[in-house]
């Protein structure tokens, strides 16, 4: 089968397109023929080596697909090594989808969708009534949690996008206004998946008792050092959180992607398509990804 693979670690450049053996499903799981597969930040990162050691290499990235089992059920799947022709996956982590839900739709609820549920129900801990303000609105996980934290009871939403295009995007979805910093008033619970100084700007902008997530680093710098002494001027908390220690916890993959499927079927939750790209410009696509060239999922088609 044809599929992506890198066996060294670097920058978008090092993906390739090769011939792999074909997975062989084993007890509990299924063989998937893939129709998309998602790309995630993520991705970028074990292509970088930030999630991956070299005992690990070669390495097919892609942790999510919708594609066909053996008896001809659409699916929408989590699993290792996606950007493939073909995919094995738990029977636990396989979802049916209807047939009209389109590939991006689906996918961009496994891991962003499941993200900006966990970033508000869990991490955040929203109340009805408070307000939110989402950095990157018009990225997988921003454009999902601008929807949802209306969806949770959030009085006002906020979003941040670096273009006017994506500012303007980001209020289709659904966001009372597009801010930038300095902020007219503080607000309770701010979504950082950026990091850097943006970052430092968002700890001077939350209100008595307000929360800022953090969960990413897309701008590739430090986040700005903590002391104790700040954070009681400020009387506020940073969270930080990432998906994957989350999943392993009971329910917190499943439970939460059940609620976006449903909500996504009755027009409550508008996933956003982004480009696609053919399975062979992996490449292009991590870079578009890296550039912030992209709105919506991406996804690459065998």
């Amino acid at each position: 089968m044809r599929a992506i693979q890198f066996d060294r670690f670097g920058g978008p450049e090092v993906l390739g397109v090769v011939e792999a053996p074909e997975p062989v499903p084993g007890p509990g799981q299924l063989l998937i023929q893939v129709e998309a597969a998602g790309v995630n930040f993520a991705d970028t990162h074990q292509t970088d080596g930030s999630y991956l050691a070299a005992d690990q290499l070669p390495y097919i990235p892609g942790s999510e697909v919708v594609g066909r089992t053996h008896d001809g059920r659409r699916v929408l799947a989590k699993v290792r090594g996606g950007y493939a022709e073909l995919a094995v996956a738990q029977e636990t982590a396989v979802f049916d989808i209807p047939e009209d839900m389109p590939a991006a739709h689906a996918l961009a609820l496994v891991m962003q969708g499941v993200t900006a549920w966990h970033l508000l129900r869990r991490a955040a801990r929203l109340s009805a009534g408070e307000s939110v303000l989402v950095h990157s609105a018009a990225g997988g996980v921003g454009s999902l949690a601008v929807q949802l934290a209306r969806e949770f009871g959030a009085g006002r939403v906020l979003a941040m996008a670096s273009t006017r295009q994506k500012r303007e995007f980001a209020l289709k979805l659904g966001a009372d206004a597009a801010v930038s910093y300095p902020l007219d008033e503080p607000v309770d619970v701010i979504l950082d998946g950026t990091g850097g100084p943006l970052f430092d700007q968002a700890l001077d902008s939350l209100a008595d008792f307000g929360r800022i997530v953090t969960y990413g680093s897309a701008s590739r710098t430090s986040f700005t050092p903590l002391d104790d002494a700040r954070m009681r001027s400020l009387n506020a908390a940073v969270v930080g959180f990432w998906l994957r220690p989350t999943l392993a916890r009971p329910g917190a993959f499943t439970e939460p992607l059940r609620e976006l499927l449903e909500m996504t079927s009755q027009g409550r939750l508008h996933p956003v398509a982004g480009p696609e790209y053919a399975l062979a410009d992996a490449g292009r696509a991590h870079r578009d990804l890296l550039d912030r060239r992209t709105s919506g999922k991406l996804t690459l088609l065998p």
